[in-house]
């Protein structure tokens, strides 16, 4: 039996060394993604509420169509976000409809997110294989796996139809309309 040499020994076994994810898909989780946008929708508050304060008090009103329009975009994103996150933790539907209400309220994704993280319902993968869960058996949790096994479609999807959205809200106005 030979003995390992210096260098073998040093080097960490193939199954110690940290996993790499095995597709690009992999590397952004259901809780990063949500965090990310989470946290994405309370800075684009900042952004339209200091396009306000400039409106109101330097007069330029061209900042709230751009704050606005990033705000508006994001938060259609947030929305997205929280209905595919939440479906695939089995979040129960009322728990989906508050993420996005709390999209509303100023600032308010960031301690929902907080709070959803204390709790464990941002934990795990995605799912992309059925289970013998009630739930894997419904058209939303079908469809569900169909696109997480294509995120490309997944994603491309998803920014065309919030782009779709956020065109028609875009024609139909503001808020309380134009001044």
């Amino acid at each position: 039996m030979t003995t390992p040499s210096p260098m073998q020994s040093a080097a960490p076994a193939a199954s110690a060394l940290p996993r790499t994810p095995d597709r690009p898909a992999d590397r952004l989780s259901p809780k990063r993604l949500f965090r990310v946008l989470a946290f994405a929708e309370a800075v684009t508050w900042t952004i339209l509420i200091t396009a306000l304060i400039l409106r109101a008090t330097a007069g330029l009103d061209q900042t709230v169509l751009i704050g606005g329009s990033i705000h508006g975009f994001v938060f259609l994103a947030y929305a997205f976000t929280a209905a595919l996150v939440g479906v695939n933790q089995r979040w129960p539907f009322g728990l989906i409809v508050l993420g996005v209400v709390f999209a509303v309220v100023p600032y308010a994704t960031v301690p929902f997110e907080i709070r959803l993280l204390r709790r464990g319902r941002l934990e795990g993968g995605w799912r992309r294989d059925a289970t013998d869960h009630p739930a894997d058996g419904s058209p939303i949790n079908r469809m569900l796996r169909f696109f997480l096994a294509r995120p490309i479609l997944l994603t491309v999807l998803a920014v065309l139809g919030i782009a779709a959205v956020f065109a028609a809200l875009f024609v139909i106005g503001p808020p309380g309309g134009r001044h």
